[in-house]
């Protein structure tokens, strides 16, 4: 079996998301087939999915929500960290040979990754780390780039008889949410300040990633669509909450973000 990544092994990670569906059975639905995730729990109008007994994604389901505005704050993409490489060559596989619809394949120097769309409009991206010794620091701040993903490359990694795209794995994880914001630098010091995060790189005056313990990012909040967006509108599909995991949290507690997006925070033993 695989190691936990490395990203939710930090003093503060990324445990669960939430989010706002119109049709949640359907919304599930596509999440168990196209990511592999498994229903853990049911109730009411709430469906709790995740990977190896880990729940990653909560979706509750109201049909009388308005669609999410792309150009509001809110859900960027959720990111679902794959444990192995040849985990991440697996699903590109399927996705081929199912013909998934995807909208993006990147490689980020320090990861590489796949975006798509749900049938909502919620961004996921599923990707894969790079060892973290070859990652690079410039002037203290960590190397990103956005360049070509090499899939054939990736695909290199099955060999003749591999078993294929069996679902999320064991030890797949939620590596981090990106979200749309109306000033990324109101964002920067908002997690700097109430919740403690690093700034590991900025993308301009657009973007800013964040994390604990030396991760690559596991906030991000860009204005790529959203410059200027004030507080979101809790009646619209999309993200709920993002709920992160505490080794040095006493008690849970709750946040909101200048935009008014839910940040929980629940303790975890070390």
């Amino acid at each position: 079996m695989s190691e936990i990544p490395f990203a939710a092994t930090t003093p503060v990670s990324v445990g669960r998301v939430g989010l706002r569906a119109r049709d949640g059975a359907a919304l599930a639905d596509y999440y168990k087939k196209i990511l592999g995730l498994r229903e853990l729990r049911r109730s009411g109008r709430v469906i709790g999915l995740g990977a190896g007994g880990r729940e990653l994604l909560e979706i509750e389901e109201s049909p009388v929500l308005r669609e999410d505005d792309p150009r509001s704050a809110g859900l960027f993409h959720t990111a679902f960290l794959l444990p192995e490489r040849a985990d991440l060559a697996r699903w590109v596989r399927y996705a081929i040979d199912e013909r998934v619809p995807v909208t993006g394949a990147s490689d980020h120097n320090v990861s590489e990754a796949i975006y798509l769309n749900d049938p909502e409009g919620n961004g996921i991206e599923i990707y894969t780390d790079r060892p973290r010794e070859t990652w690079q620091w410039e002037e203290g701040r960590l190397r990103m780039g956005t360049e070509a993903l090499n899939v054939q490359g990736l695909l290199a990694e099955l060999g003749v008889g591999d078993a294929g795209w069996k679902g999320a794995p064991e030890n797949s994880v939620v590596g981090h949410v990106h979200l749309r914001v109306g000033n990324p630098a109101e964002a920067e010091r908002w997690w700097n300040d109430e919740l403690g995060f690093d700034t590991m790189v900025h993308y301009g005056e657009s973007a800013v990633f964040l994390s604990s313990g030396g991760y690559h990012h596991h906030i991000a909040a860009n204005s790529w669509q959203s410059s200027g967006a004030g507080p979101r509108e809790n009646d619209r599909t999309g993200l709920s909450f993002v709920e992160l995991a505490a080794k040095d949290a006493a008690k849970s507690a709750s946040y909101s973000d200048p935009w008014g997006n839910e940040i929980r925070v629940q303790p975890v033993k070390a």
